[in-house]
Protein backbone atom coordinates (compact mmCIF):
# COMPACT_ATOMS: atom_id res chain seq x y z
CA UNK A 1 0.00 0.00 0.00
CA UNK A 2 1.69 2.71 -1.30
CA UNK A 3 1.02 6.38 1.18
CA UNK A 4 -1.99 7.96 0.48
CA UNK A 5 -3.48 5.25 -1.12
CA UNK A 6 -5.34 4.25 1.73
CA UNK A 7 -7.41 7.52 1.54
CA UNK A 8 -7.25 7.19 -2.47
CA UNK A 9 -9.02 3.76 -2.41
CA UNK A 10 -11.47 5.21 0.51
CA UNK A 11 -12.47 8.21 -1.82
CA UNK A 12 -12.47 6.10 -4.82
CA UNK A 13 -15.15 3.74 -2.85
CA UNK A 14 -17.32 6.45 -1.49
CA UNK A 15 -17.52 7.48 -5.28
CA UNK A 16 -18.61 4.68 -5.90
CA UNK A 17 -21.49 4.42 -3.67
CA UNK A 18 -22.63 7.54 -4.67
CA UNK A 19 -22.91 6.77 -8.30
CA UNK A 20 -26.77 5.66 -8.96
CA UNK A 21 -27.65 2.46 -9.92
CA UNK A 22 -24.14 0.63 -8.80
CA UNK A 23 -23.87 -2.49 -7.44
CA UNK A 24 -20.68 -3.45 -4.86
CA UNK A 25 -20.08 -6.70 -4.74
CA UNK A 26 -18.86 -8.08 -1.47
CA UNK A 27 -15.06 -8.89 -1.79
CA UNK A 28 -15.22 -12.27 -0.39
CA UNK A 29 -17.89 -13.31 -3.41
CA UNK A 30 -14.96 -11.91 -5.99
CA UNK A 31 -12.25 -14.05 -4.19
CA UNK A 32 -13.79 -16.49 -2.01
CA UNK A 33 -14.41 -16.43 2.21
CA UNK A 34 -11.46 -15.16 3.47
CA UNK A 35 -9.95 -13.08 0.57
CA UNK A 36 -8.02 -10.24 1.09
CA UNK A 37 -7.49 -8.11 -2.02
CA UNK A 38 -3.37 -7.06 -2.35
CA UNK A 39 -4.44 -3.39 -2.10
CA UNK A 40 -5.76 -4.37 1.59
CA UNK A 41 -1.81 -5.21 2.93
CA UNK A 42 0.41 -2.90 3.99
CA UNK A 43 3.72 -3.08 2.23
CA UNK A 44 6.62 -3.86 5.34
CA UNK A 45 10.26 -3.64 5.88
CA UNK A 46 11.95 -4.70 8.73
CA UNK A 47 15.66 -3.24 9.64
CA UNK A 48 17.03 -6.19 11.43
CA UNK A 49 15.46 -9.75 11.20
CA UNK A 50 16.79 -11.53 14.21
CA UNK A 51 15.86 -11.33 17.40
CA UNK A 52 12.91 -9.43 18.64
CA UNK A 53 12.29 -8.80 14.92
CA UNK A 54 11.28 -12.52 14.76
CA UNK A 55 8.39 -12.05 17.54
CA UNK A 56 7.56 -8.81 15.83
CA UNK A 57 7.75 -10.56 11.92
CA UNK A 58 5.30 -13.28 13.13
CA UNK A 59 2.64 -10.34 14.62
CA UNK A 60 2.43 -8.76 11.40
CA UNK A 61 2.66 -11.74 8.61
CA UNK A 62 -0.70 -11.20 7.44
CA UNK A 63 0.78 -8.11 5.39
CA UNK A 64 3.10 -7.76 3.13
CA UNK A 65 7.06 -8.20 3.95
CA UNK A 66 8.93 -6.98 1.24
CA UNK A 67 12.10 -6.63 2.28
CA UNK A 68 14.83 -7.74 5.14
CA UNK A 69 17.83 -5.41 6.51
CA UNK A 70 20.14 -7.32 8.75
CA UNK A 71 24.17 -7.08 9.04
CA UNK A 72 24.26 -10.59 10.36
CA UNK A 73 22.88 -12.85 7.75
CA UNK A 74 23.57 -16.08 9.96
CA UNK A 75 21.23 -14.76 12.52
CA UNK A 76 18.21 -13.09 10.51
CA UNK A 77 18.47 -16.85 8.69
CA UNK A 78 15.16 -17.49 10.56
CA UNK A 79 13.11 -15.14 8.95
CA UNK A 80 15.05 -15.12 5.54
CA UNK A 81 13.80 -18.37 5.25
CA UNK A 82 10.50 -17.80 6.66
CA UNK A 83 9.63 -14.62 4.48
CA UNK A 84 11.54 -16.20 1.44
CA UNK A 85 9.56 -13.78 -1.18
CA UNK A 86 11.80 -10.43 0.99
CA UNK A 87 14.11 -8.84 -0.86
CA UNK A 88 17.36 -9.20 1.19
CA UNK A 89 19.92 -6.74 2.38
CA UNK A 90 22.77 -6.38 4.99
CA UNK A 91 22.55 -2.17 4.36
CA UNK A 92 19.60 -0.74 5.08
CA UNK A 93 20.43 2.55 3.32
CA UNK A 94 20.83 0.26 0.10
CA UNK A 95 17.57 -1.03 1.12
CA UNK A 96 15.59 2.26 0.77
CA UNK A 97 17.33 2.86 -2.20
CA UNK A 98 16.96 0.07 -4.20
CA UNK A 99 13.82 -0.97 -2.67
CA UNK A 100 11.62 2.24 -0.88
CA UNK A 101 8.98 3.11 -3.60
CA UNK A 102 7.95 -0.78 -2.78
CA UNK A 103 7.65 0.03 0.90
CA UNK A 104 5.17 1.52 2.77
CA UNK A 105 6.04 0.77 6.77
CA UNK A 106 9.53 -0.17 8.35
CA UNK A 107 10.07 -2.07 11.98
CA UNK A 108 13.48 -0.89 13.15
CA UNK A 109 14.68 -4.00 15.32
CA UNK A 110 18.49 -3.08 15.48
CA UNK A 111 20.67 -2.80 19.08
CA UNK A 112 19.96 0.86 20.28
CA UNK A 113 22.38 2.80 18.67
CA UNK A 114 20.61 2.24 15.46
CA UNK A 115 17.27 2.88 16.42
CA UNK A 116 17.50 6.82 15.33
CA UNK A 117 19.20 6.65 12.37
CA UNK A 118 17.10 4.17 10.52
CA UNK A 119 13.61 5.31 11.75
CA UNK A 120 14.76 8.87 10.68
CA UNK A 121 15.64 7.70 7.12
CA UNK A 122 12.06 6.10 7.29
CA UNK A 123 10.36 9.04 8.22
CA UNK A 124 12.03 11.15 5.71
CA UNK A 125 10.49 8.52 3.15
CA UNK A 126 7.45 8.92 4.37
CA UNK A 127 7.49 5.56 5.44
CA UNK A 128 5.19 4.56 9.00
CA UNK A 129 7.79 3.17 11.57
CA UNK A 130 7.87 0.66 14.61
CA UNK A 131 10.67 1.21 16.06
CA UNK A 132 12.06 -1.03 19.43
CA UNK A 133 12.43 0.25 22.55
CA UNK A 134 14.12 1.78 23.76
CA UNK A 135 13.18 4.26 21.01
CA UNK A 136 16.64 5.24 21.12
CA UNK A 137 20.23 5.74 22.19
CA UNK A 138 20.33 9.41 23.11
CA UNK A 139 17.91 12.30 24.18
CA UNK A 140 18.52 14.38 20.99
CA UNK A 141 17.68 11.61 18.82
CA UNK A 142 14.58 11.05 20.48
CA UNK A 143 13.39 14.73 20.22
CA UNK A 144 14.48 14.16 16.48
CA UNK A 145 12.42 11.60 15.54
CA UNK A 146 9.44 13.09 17.43
CA UNK A 147 10.18 16.43 15.14
CA UNK A 148 10.47 14.36 11.97
CA UNK A 149 7.09 12.35 12.68
CA UNK A 150 5.57 15.44 13.26
CA UNK A 151 6.70 16.87 9.78
CA UNK A 152 6.40 13.82 7.49
CA UNK A 153 2.49 13.09 9.18
CA UNK A 154 3.87 9.10 9.62
CA UNK A 155 2.80 6.74 11.55
CA UNK A 156 4.80 5.61 14.91
CA UNK A 157 5.06 3.30 17.45
CA UNK A 158 7.29 2.36 19.99
CA UNK A 159 7.95 -1.48 20.98
CA UNK A 160 6.74 -1.80 24.50
CA UNK A 161 3.90 -4.28 23.88
CA UNK A 162 2.50 -4.04 27.73
CA UNK A 163 1.44 -0.59 26.55
CA UNK A 164 -1.66 -2.65 24.76
CA UNK A 165 -1.97 -5.20 27.18
CA UNK A 166 -5.27 -5.54 29.03
CA UNK A 167 -3.97 -5.67 32.54
CA UNK A 168 -1.83 -2.79 31.85
CA UNK A 169 -5.11 -0.55 31.11
CA UNK A 170 -6.74 -2.26 34.09
CA UNK A 171 -3.87 -1.36 36.54
CA UNK A 172 -4.06 2.79 35.05
CA UNK A 173 -7.82 2.80 35.81
CA UNK A 174 -7.37 1.71 39.04
CA UNK A 175 -4.86 4.47 40.23
CA UNK A 176 -7.41 6.85 38.23
CA UNK A 177 -10.14 5.15 40.23
CA UNK A 178 -8.28 6.06 43.38
CA UNK A 179 -8.02 2.59 44.07
CA UNK A 180 -5.13 3.29 46.30
CA UNK A 181 -5.15 6.79 47.03
CA UNK A 182 -2.98 9.48 46.51
CA UNK A 183 0.50 8.08 44.98
CA UNK A 184 3.65 9.59 46.28
CA UNK A 185 5.99 7.24 46.06
CA UNK A 186 6.64 4.05 42.75
CA UNK A 187 9.26 1.67 43.36
CA UNK A 188 10.69 -0.02 40.20
CA UNK A 189 12.89 -2.91 39.66
CA UNK A 190 14.11 -5.79 36.94
CA UNK A 191 16.47 -8.65 36.81
CA UNK A 192 18.93 -7.11 34.55
CA UNK A 193 21.26 -7.01 33.20
CA UNK A 194 21.17 -10.36 32.07
CA UNK A 195 24.08 -10.02 29.53
CA UNK A 196 27.37 -9.17 31.01
CA UNK A 197 28.09 -5.42 32.31
CA UNK A 198 30.78 -4.17 34.55
CA UNK A 199 33.30 -6.04 32.40
CA UNK A 200 36.71 -4.26 31.52
CA UNK A 201 37.08 -3.77 27.62
CA UNK A 202 38.30 -6.53 25.65
CA UNK A 203 42.16 -6.56 24.67
CA UNK A 204 42.59 -7.08 20.82
CA UNK A 205 40.19 -7.85 18.32
CA UNK A 206 39.11 -10.63 16.58
CA UNK A 207 37.68 -11.22 12.81
CA UNK A 208 34.14 -10.91 12.01
CA UNK A 209 32.65 -13.75 11.25
CA UNK A 210 32.10 -14.45 7.38
CA UNK A 211 28.12 -14.11 7.79
CA UNK A 212 28.16 -10.73 9.59
CA UNK A 213 29.18 -6.86 8.09
CA UNK A 214 30.65 -5.65 11.18
CA UNK A 215 31.22 -2.00 9.48
CA UNK A 216 27.38 -1.81 8.91
CA UNK A 217 26.45 -3.38 12.54
CA UNK A 218 28.55 -0.80 13.98
CA UNK A 219 26.54 2.01 11.76
CA UNK A 220 26.77 5.64 13.43
CA UNK A 221 28.51 4.29 16.63
CA UNK A 222 32.55 4.62 17.33
CA UNK A 223 34.82 2.37 14.79
CA UNK A 224 36.40 -0.48 17.11
CA UNK A 225 37.44 -3.81 16.39
CA UNK A 226 35.13 -6.91 15.90
CA UNK A 227 34.91 -8.79 19.36
CA UNK A 228 32.60 -11.75 20.40
CA UNK A 229 32.13 -10.09 24.05
CA UNK A 230 30.05 -7.15 21.87
CA UNK A 231 28.00 -8.90 19.48
CA UNK A 232 25.23 -10.24 18.72
CA UNK A 233 23.47 -10.27 22.00
CA UNK A 234 25.72 -9.05 24.62
CA UNK A 235 26.30 -5.53 22.63
CA UNK A 236 23.53 -4.11 25.54
CA UNK A 237 26.19 -4.36 27.99
CA UNK A 238 28.18 -1.57 26.48
CA UNK A 239 28.01 2.37 26.28
CA UNK A 240 28.71 2.67 22.82
CA UNK A 241 25.68 0.69 21.80
CA UNK A 242 23.06 -0.01 24.54
CA UNK A 243 21.11 1.69 27.26
CA UNK A 244 21.98 -0.12 30.60
CA UNK A 245 19.77 -2.09 32.33
CA UNK A 246 17.56 1.52 32.77
CA UNK A 247 17.17 2.02 28.96
CA UNK A 248 16.38 -1.81 28.44
CA UNK A 249 13.70 -2.36 30.74
CA UNK A 250 12.40 0.83 31.72
CA UNK A 251 9.73 1.26 28.98
CA UNK A 252 7.89 -2.15 29.87
CA UNK A 253 7.88 -1.02 33.65
CA UNK A 254 8.44 2.47 34.04
CA UNK A 255 5.56 3.09 31.22
CA UNK A 256 2.34 2.03 33.31
CA UNK A 257 3.36 4.27 36.40
CA UNK A 258 4.49 7.23 34.44
CA UNK A 259 1.15 6.57 32.43
CA UNK A 260 -0.85 6.27 35.74
CA UNK A 261 0.03 9.08 37.91
CA UNK A 262 0.25 11.51 34.30
CA UNK A 263 3.89 12.53 35.30
CA UNK A 264 6.16 15.12 33.43
CA UNK A 265 9.55 15.83 32.77
CA UNK A 266 11.43 14.98 36.47
CA UNK A 267 12.85 17.89 38.36
CA UNK A 268 16.15 15.73 39.22
CA UNK A 269 17.56 13.14 39.04
CA UNK A 270 20.20 10.88 40.77
CA UNK A 271 21.88 7.66 39.85
CA UNK A 272 24.13 5.49 41.98
CA UNK A 273 25.88 2.79 40.90
CA UNK A 274 28.76 -0.19 41.53
CA UNK A 275 31.75 0.74 40.12
CA UNK A 276 31.91 2.50 36.78
CA UNK A 277 34.80 4.45 35.04
CA UNK A 278 33.27 6.32 32.18
CA UNK A 279 36.08 5.65 29.01
CA UNK A 280 35.49 4.98 25.46
CA UNK A 281 34.12 1.87 24.56
CA UNK A 282 33.19 1.07 28.15
CA UNK A 283 30.55 -1.39 29.79
CA UNK A 284 28.13 0.13 31.82
CA UNK A 285 28.14 -0.34 35.54
CA UNK A 286 26.77 -4.17 36.85
CA UNK A 287 24.12 -2.54 39.13
CA UNK A 288 22.51 0.81 39.15
CA UNK A 289 19.31 2.53 41.27
CA UNK A 290 18.54 5.70 40.25
CA UNK A 291 16.03 8.64 41.36
CA UNK A 292 13.81 10.54 40.20
CA UNK A 293 11.81 13.43 42.04
CA UNK A 294 8.77 14.93 39.80
CA UNK A 295 5.94 16.97 40.81
CA UNK A 296 2.79 16.11 40.08
CA UNK A 297 -0.45 17.26 38.77
CA UNK A 298 -1.07 18.68 42.17
CA UNK A 299 1.76 20.39 43.04
CA UNK A 300 3.23 17.70 45.53
CA UNK A 301 6.32 15.96 44.95
CA UNK A 302 6.24 11.99 43.46
CA UNK A 303 9.35 10.37 44.08
CA UNK A 304 9.95 7.17 41.66
CA UNK A 305 12.55 4.64 42.48
CA UNK A 306 14.46 2.31 39.62
CA UNK A 307 16.58 -0.74 40.82
CA UNK A 308 18.47 -3.54 38.95
CA UNK A 309 21.23 -5.73 38.55
CA UNK A 310 20.29 -7.99 41.99
CA UNK A 311 18.31 -4.81 43.55
CA UNK A 312 14.86 -4.68 44.55
CA UNK A 313 12.22 -2.17 45.96
CA UNK A 314 11.59 -2.14 49.74
CA UNK A 315 8.97 -4.19 51.14
CA UNK A 316 5.88 -2.59 52.35
CA UNK A 317 4.04 -3.49 55.34
CA UNK A 318 0.76 -3.88 53.89
CA UNK A 319 1.83 -6.76 51.42
CA UNK A 320 0.71 -10.16 53.21
CA UNK A 321 3.40 -12.15 54.52
CA UNK A 322 2.75 -14.74 51.34
CA UNK A 323 3.30 -12.53 48.71
CA UNK A 324 6.97 -12.03 47.57
CA UNK A 325 8.29 -9.03 44.69
CA UNK A 326 9.46 -11.21 42.42
CA UNK A 327 13.07 -11.01 41.32
CA UNK A 328 12.25 -10.86 37.71
CA UNK A 329 11.02 -7.51 37.68
CA UNK A 330 8.13 -5.48 39.00
CA UNK A 331 7.05 -2.72 40.38
CA UNK A 332 4.67 -1.09 43.29
CA UNK A 333 2.80 2.45 43.31
CA UNK A 334 2.39 3.08 47.19
CA UNK A 335 -0.58 5.44 47.87
CA UNK A 336 -1.99 6.55 51.25
CA UNK A 337 -5.01 3.90 50.78
CA UNK A 338 -2.97 0.67 49.90
CA UNK A 339 -0.40 -0.04 47.41
CA UNK A 340 -0.29 -1.82 43.62
CA UNK A 341 1.99 -4.36 42.53
CA UNK A 342 2.18 -5.43 39.16
CA UNK A 343 4.71 -7.42 37.22
CA UNK A 344 7.10 -6.82 34.09
CA UNK A 345 4.83 -5.15 30.76
CA UNK A 346 2.07 -4.58 33.71
CA UNK A 347 1.20 -7.99 33.50
CA UNK A 348 -0.64 -9.23 36.78
CA UNK A 349 -1.82 -6.05 39.18
CA UNK A 350 -2.83 -6.71 42.03
CA UNK A 351 -3.89 -4.06 45.23
CA UNK A 352 -3.13 -4.22 48.99
CA UNK A 353 -4.42 -5.11 51.06
CA UNK A 354 -6.64 -7.40 49.47
CA UNK A 355 -10.00 -5.90 50.53
CA UNK A 356 -9.56 -3.17 47.41
CA UNK A 357 -9.00 -6.10 45.17
CA UNK A 358 -12.65 -6.27 45.81
CA UNK A 359 -13.74 -2.94 46.41
CA UNK A 360 -12.87 -2.14 43.00
CA UNK A 361 -13.29 -4.93 40.79
CA UNK A 362 -16.08 -3.89 39.03
CA UNK A 363 -15.03 -0.28 38.65
CA UNK A 364 -16.02 1.09 34.43
CA UNK A 365 -13.27 0.14 31.73
CA UNK A 366 -12.43 4.28 31.00
CA UNK A 367 -9.62 2.83 28.09
CA UNK A 368 -10.26 1.00 25.28
CA UNK A 369 -8.63 -2.63 25.27
CA UNK A 370 -6.63 -3.56 22.37
CA UNK A 371 -7.66 -6.71 20.15
CA UNK A 372 -5.02 -7.01 18.54
CA UNK A 373 -1.70 -6.93 18.91
CA UNK A 374 0.99 -3.89 19.69
CA UNK A 375 2.59 -4.30 15.98
CA UNK A 376 -1.03 -4.94 14.32
CA UNK A 377 -2.48 -2.18 16.33
CA UNK A 378 0.33 -0.23 14.45
CA UNK A 379 -0.65 -2.01 11.66
CA UNK A 380 -4.16 -0.94 11.42
CA UNK A 381 -3.37 2.65 12.29
CA UNK A 382 -1.31 2.69 9.12
CA UNK A 383 -4.44 1.60 7.20
CA UNK A 384 -5.58 4.35 9.02
CA UNK A 385 -8.33 2.25 10.80
CA UNK A 386 -7.09 2.44 14.47
CA UNK A 387 -5.24 4.70 16.70
CA UNK A 388 -1.42 3.58 17.88
CA UNK A 389 -1.29 3.02 21.30
CA UNK A 390 2.45 4.03 22.02
CA UNK A 391 2.94 7.04 19.60
CA UNK A 392 6.26 8.61 19.32
CA UNK A 393 3.75 11.91 21.22
CA UNK A 394 3.65 9.60 24.06
CA UNK A 395 6.87 7.53 23.73
CA UNK A 396 9.64 10.50 23.56
CA UNK A 397 8.59 11.72 26.80
CA UNK A 398 8.93 8.83 28.04
CA UNK A 399 12.21 7.39 26.51
CA UNK A 400 13.59 10.80 27.66
CA UNK A 401 12.77 10.01 31.72
CA UNK A 402 14.45 6.18 31.03
CA UNK A 403 17.47 8.13 29.32
CA UNK A 404 17.67 10.50 31.85
CA UNK A 405 18.84 8.38 35.14
CA UNK A 406 21.75 7.19 32.31
CA UNK A 407 22.61 10.13 31.43
CA UNK A 408 22.66 10.53 35.63
CA UNK A 409 25.08 8.21 35.48
CA UNK A 410 27.25 9.27 33.23
CA UNK A 411 27.51 12.50 34.90
CA UNK A 412 28.28 10.89 38.45
CA UNK A 413 25.94 13.05 40.44
CA UNK A 414 22.60 15.37 40.62
CA UNK A 415 21.41 16.08 37.52
CA UNK A 416 18.32 18.66 37.26
CA UNK A 417 16.95 19.08 33.49
CA UNK A 418 15.31 21.52 31.75
CA UNK A 419 13.30 19.95 29.14
CA UNK A 420 12.44 22.90 27.54
CA UNK A 421 15.04 24.18 26.45
CA UNK A 422 16.89 20.59 26.64
CA UNK A 423 19.57 21.78 29.03
CA UNK A 424 20.92 20.67 32.08
CA UNK A 425 21.84 24.04 34.23
CA UNK A 426 23.23 22.56 37.54
CA UNK A 427 25.79 20.59 35.61
CA UNK A 428 26.31 21.52 31.95
CA UNK A 429 29.14 19.67 31.55
CA UNK A 430 26.35 16.74 31.16
CA UNK A 431 24.76 17.95 28.38
CA UNK A 432 27.38 15.95 26.22
CA UNK A 433 25.84 12.76 26.94
CA UNK A 434 22.18 14.08 25.50
CA UNK A 435 23.78 13.91 21.95
CA UNK A 436 25.98 11.64 20.18
CA UNK A 437 28.50 12.22 17.30
CA UNK A 438 28.12 9.61 14.11
CA UNK A 439 30.64 8.79 11.66
CA UNK A 440 30.66 10.14 8.39
CA UNK A 441 27.59 8.27 6.42
CA UNK A 442 25.67 7.63 9.34
CA UNK A 443 24.01 11.15 10.17
CA UNK A 444 20.54 11.90 11.31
Amino acid sequence: MKKGNFSRRTFLRNASLSAAGVAIVPRHVLGGVGYRAPSDLLNIASIGAGGIANQNLGNVESENIVALADPDWDRASRAFNKFSSAVKYKDFRRMFDESGDDIDAVIVATPDHTHAVAASMAMQLGKHVYVQKPLTRTIGEARRLLELSEQYGVVTQMGNQGHSHDDGRRLIEWVHAGAIGTVREAHIWTNRPIWPQGIPIPQGSMTPPEHMDWDVWLGPAPEVPYHDSYAPFTWRGWVDWGTSALGDMGAHLIDHAYWALDLDYPESVWTSSTPFEHVDHAAWPQSQMTQYEFTGKDGKAVRMMWYDGGLIAPRPTVLPDDVTLIPGGGALLVGDKGVLLYDTYGHNPRLYPETLMEEYADIPQTLPRISDSHEMNWVNACKGLAEATCPFSYAVPLTEVMLLGVVALQAKGLIRYDAETMTIPNAPEAEQYLHRPYREGWEI
